[in-house]
């Protein structure tokens, strides 16, 4: 089920891989993309992604009802949209020299056949299957075919559209992971539906993880108790800095607080596990006035189930009851076997 980007293990027994989604939060200014690459290592992300598509190439500059964006977005249309989020490509390979000189993966989203080629040409380190293209069967089995290490969201697929993509990624013999994915921004909590990974690792057999809209970081971190291997997150230096995707992207304060919380609970899920023998008690019986010898014992009048652990287990005070004491016992002695005789 373990797989590597760029000799990072994912998978079940890893820390949790988190992706840096740079998307339009780059502004369409460059230092500003290299900002967030910078910043997302010293949040420490594992990996920056970006998307390599052009309006043209992801849909039509026509203005019919049926091309206006939905949502979040509901008003413009989406060539519009898509012409002001795009990156131009050829930052990419500026991009890639900051990545490797501060130490994170980039990898990118292709969104056509053009961009896979684009992108092999730089030796990219990874592909992810946006939501929305996992049902473009032949843009699939082309990214498979670079035998590339794949992340797959699922966005709205049914688990048979799903499956149709993951046929091919096992035809061609590819590694891959998916992410659960709520194609909605910023997504409601009651929406996300994590009970979704650990089926999908079962259903699968592949490493699964979250793409996360969500506002804040309390889902994706709770999403580590289920199983994720991955969270994907949108990143913005600030979200103030106004882009198509700002209103719903995690800031560094945040994106840090991911990267700690999700190593916290990976760390602390441990195994299914019980102690062979006993821890001492935070109770026992214990003497609370002085006891003479051959003196009966008696609850709540010369001794008492109380703190410290360590004397004779508070569940035996039926058996201590009334029998006579072996010795004189000073008040506060922890109770033992040995100062307890017959009645």
């Amino acid at each position: 089920m373990d797989f590597k980007i760029d000799n990072r293990k994912i998978g079940k027994n890893h820390k949790p891989y988190i992706i840096a989604e740079m998307s339009a939060n780059h502004g369409n200014d460059i230092e500003v993309a290299k900002k967030i690459i910078i910043e997302a290592k010293k949040a420490g992300a594992d990996a920056i992604k970006i998307q390599t598509y052009s309006a043209d190439s992801i849909t039509l500059n026509c203005k019919e009802s049926a091309f206006e964006a939905k949502g979040a977005w509901e008003g413009i249309y989406l060539y519009d949209l898509y012409k002001n989020a795009s990156m131009p490509w050829e930052w990419t390979t500026e991009l890639q020299k900051i990545a490797k000189e501060v130490g994170i993966t980039l990898f990118s989203s292709p969104f056509d056949f053009s961009a896979v080629e684009f992108l092999e040409k730089l030796d990219i380190s990874a592909y992810k299957i946006a939501s929305p293209e996992i049902v473009d069967l032949p843009l699939v089995r082309r990214i498979a075919q670079t035998k590339k290490p794949i992340i797959l969201s699922t966005g709205n697929a049914t688990i048979a559209q799903i499956n149709d993509a993951v046929a091919i990624l096992l035809e061609e013999n590819s590694e891959f992971a998916i992410l659960k994915c709520t194609s909605e921004y910023p997504a409601n909590p009651k929406d996300i539906n994590l009970k979704s990974i650990p089926f999908l690792k079962k259903l699968f057999k592949c490493p699964v993880g979250l793409s996360d809209h969500t506002l804040g970081t309390a889902i994706p971190i709770a999403s580590i108790a289920l199983g994720a291997d991955i969270i994907e997150k949108h990143f913005i230096l600030d979200r103030e800095y106004k882009t198509a995707d700002s209103f719903f992207s995690a800031t560094p304060d945040e994106l840090k607080a991911i990267v700690e919380g999700t190593q916290m609970v990976k760390f602390a899920l441990g195994e299914v596990t019980f102690p062979i023998v006993a821890k001492r008690s935070q109770r026992s019986l214990i003497a609370i006035k002085d006891i003479a010898q051959n003196e009966p014992l008696l609850e709540n009048i010369n001794f008492k189930s109380i703190r410290p652990g360590g004397g004779i287990e508070s569940k035996d005070i039926s058996i201590v009851q009334d029998r006579k004491a072996t010795k004189a016992i000073k008040r506060g002695t922890l109770l033992s076997w040995k100062m307890i005789g017959g009645f």
